[in-house]
């Protein structure tokens, strides 16, 4: 049965994930580590690897967390995950950030159960920080069914304001936090404990390796949404 190999450097955490026939068989994060990626990355998957007895010549697809995200991040592990299909010959996947952070918390409901087991019809509102009152969202359905794209949003107090006086509506994610003292309203639920991490790229993936919805190697770029601001140099006499 097919083993893929999963990555996510779309945000702080740096994560890998193994999984096969859609079911995750091993996971491995950075752990309190920051934006250490370039570094971390390669000694994860190799560890990863290893604990499983799994080589790189078994692995039938790569996916990544294709973004929006940290720039950085999004281009370190995108490279690491062409490199292994290129040499492997082996197909690419993408996964979105948003919807890995809605799969991880519709796979997690156990660990906050009682909250959503009170409405049977809700929204799921992943946020990725993008500094200061922006973040990048989307909306989906109790049934991850998208229900508004991808977006950069400055938060203020009509921010999804529409969606949220229909039903209830969970926010989550490293973007979410700053929300909650500006979107105030009874349907809204901040839920804390849904971080970025490849293990919610495992389901998603699976269904692109069955329906071969593969990218270009040579393509293939990261979704960044918004284009990248290079800030002033820190070291004196740079330009």
């Amino acid at each position: 049965m097919s083993y893929i190999l999963h990555f996510d450097t779309a945000t702080k955490t740096c994560s890998v994930a193994l999984s096969q026939g859609g079911t995750l068989v091993a996971y491995k994060d950075a752990g309190g580590s920051s934006y250490s990626h370039s570094g971390l990355l390669t000694v994860l998957t190799e560890e990863l690897l290893k604990s499983q007895n799994v080589s790189f010549d078994e692995l039938s697809a790569v996916c990544v967390n294709k973004g929006p995200g940290s720039y950085t991040g999004l281009r370190i592990g995108t490279s690491a995950a062409k490199g292994i299909c290129y040499a492997k010959d082996i197909p690419l996947l993408a996964v979105n950030s948003l919807l890995n952070l809605a799969n991880l918390c519709y796979e997690q409901k156990s660990e906050h159960k009682e909250l959503i087991e009170k409405h049977s019809d809700f929204y799921l509102c992943p946020m990725i920080d993008a500094r200061r009152m922006e973040v990048y969202s989307a909306v989906y359905d109790n049934e991850l069914r998208p229900v508004k794209d991808i977006e950069a949003t400055v938060i203020d107090e009509n921010s999804f304001k529409e969606l949220i006086n229909e039903k209830a509506f969970f926010i989550f994610g490293d973007g979410a936090e700053k929300c909650v003292d500006i979107l105030k309203h009874p349907n809204l639920y901040y839920i804390k404990i849904i971080i970025s991490s490849a293990r919610g790229l495992v389901s998603p993936a699976y269904q692109k390796f069955i329906n071969k919805d593969f990218e270009d190697v040579a393509y293939f770029e990261p979704f960044y949404l918004k284009e990248f601001a290079a800030g002033k140099p820190k070291v004196k006499g740079l330009r």
